[in-house]
Order: C-alpha cells, then structure tokens, then sequence
C-alpha cells in the first residue's frame, strides 16, 4: 500500500489512543475525586455528630463493669455478694420506676460502696423525645436516686442505648456524663455463664466499659470468672466516674474518651 496510507493510518490511531487515555485519566480523576469527596463528608458527620463515651484511653489497666437496672431484682443480690468477694466496685444505671419500686436495693447498692446513674425515667427510644421530654426523663430520675442516696448523680446511660445529638447534648448540658460500653456481654440473652464470661474476657481492654444487667440469669454465676481472669491480666475494677475524664477531653469517632493534649 502507498506510505501515504500508512501514515493516515497512523495519524487516526494516534488520535483515538489519545482521546482513550484522556477519558481514562478524566474517569480515574472523578472517582478518585468523588472518593475523597466522600471521606470528607463521612469525616465531618462523625465531627458533627455528638457521642457518649463508649470507653476510655488509658495506659493503666483498668476498667469498668456497669449494670442497668429496670426489671426486678431476684439476683441483685447474688451480684453483691460477689463484687463483695471479689473486692470489686461497679456503676449501677437505674430506671426511676426501678427505684421507687425498690428503695432498699438502691440502699444496699450505695452501702456496699457502688455508684449509681440514670438510666432515665421511663425506659424509652429517648431519641425520639423531644428536649424538653429529654430533660424531664434526667431530672425527675436524678432526683429520685438522689433523694435515697444523698448522692448527686452524674452518669446516664441511655435505654436501648438509643441516642441522638440532642440527647447527648442535653445530657451535657445537665452535668450528665452519657456513658454507653464497649463490651456486651449480652446477659440479657440468658447466655450460660461461661459463654458472659468469655464474651467479656475476650473483649475487655484498658479502659473497657462492660454491660451487664442486674436480672441477667447467669450473670452473676460468669461474675467470679470475669473477676478472677481479668485481675490475673493484672486489671483493675472502677466505677464509672474514677474512669472517665471529668473535663478537658475529647471523644473520637469509636466514642473511645481521650485526656485533651
């Protein structure tokens, strides 16, 4: 064929690989674009959004084991009389009704050197309340402990721990430290006692804050091998408020609470 034609030829070619790379280049800039784009925007809904404190950053081995109170008391008892073996101080969270219901529980609790918080009044989706229901559900429930205890309350936890950034900024705003936890042990479920204790063993760590329930079937039987193992990793047990930071703190996007720098 006439050289000519070769030369056309790859004159054409040339000018489609071109248009090719250029689209290539322009597609892999948009979604690299559209990827950073929305990292950002997941970073600044995590910035904007207000978070309890799921646990603390420490260097010191020491956690928190925390119990809710709403519905009955058959094994409180129980729960006592190992953290008294043990040498071992919790935070109870209480619902008011809970403790208008049973006033000598929240006695014993207090007696036997444990601390207690709000777990609200009436135990609802607290995210679907307005403020001024928010507000109402923390003050009359503060009052109710803090009128058997002689205590002023400052933890809450959230039922269902269901939040919101105005719960939490309520909570804030009323001296209420909102605490969530890191470890379930899901003794709610009625799991055995071994698998509570291996569910808390497992992922308990520096500044750890565990769930547990005060009517939990098997809870207190898991309770001496939580104890036993944990203390032999050389771990401390705290109440809630000798854990957190009181102020000058920030809490990241895992809600895990940090000493301001």
């Amino acid at each position: 064929m006439p050289k000519q034609f070769y030369k056309k030829r790859f004159s054409f070619g040339f000018v489609v690989a071109s248009v090719v790379l250029g689209l290539v280049i322009c597609i892999l800039s948009t979604i690299a674009y559209g990827i950073k784009q929305g990292k950002d925007s997941a970073e600044k809904v995590a910035a904007a959004r207000a978070l309890p404190i799921y646990s603390v950053e420490t260097d010191e081995k020491k956690l928190s084991i925390s119990f809710d109170c709403a519905w009955g008391v058959e094994h409180t008892d129980e729960l006592l009389e190992v953290m008294k073996a043990n040498d071992v101080r919790c935070t109870f969270f209480a619902v008011e009704f809970w403790v208008e219901k049973y006033p000598e529980y929240v006695e014993k609790i207090i007696a036997a050197g444990h601390e207690m918080g709000t777990h609200s009044r009436t135990h609802p989706y607290m995210s679907k309340l307005t403020e001024a229901e928010i507000r109402d559900e923390l003050s009359t429930s503060a009052s109710a402990i803090e009128r058997l205890t002689g205590q002023k309350v400052t933890l809450f936890r959230p039922p269902y721990g269901d939040y919101n950034n105005t719960l939490i900024n309520v909570s804030n705003s009323m001296g209420l430290y909102p605490i969530q936890w890191d470890v379930d042990s899901l003794d709610w479920k009625n799991l055995s006692a071994t698998e509570i204790a291996l569910r808390v063993v497992n992922g308990a760590k520096n500044g750890s804050i565990i769930l547990c329930h005060n009517n939990g079937l098997h809870t207190a039987k898991a309770l001496p091998l939580i104890f036993s193992t944990l203390k032999n990793r050389g771990f401390t047990f705290v109440p809630i408020s000798e854990l957190i930071h009181k102020e000058n703190y920030t809490i990241d996007r895992n809600g895990r609470q940090h000493a301001a720098s």
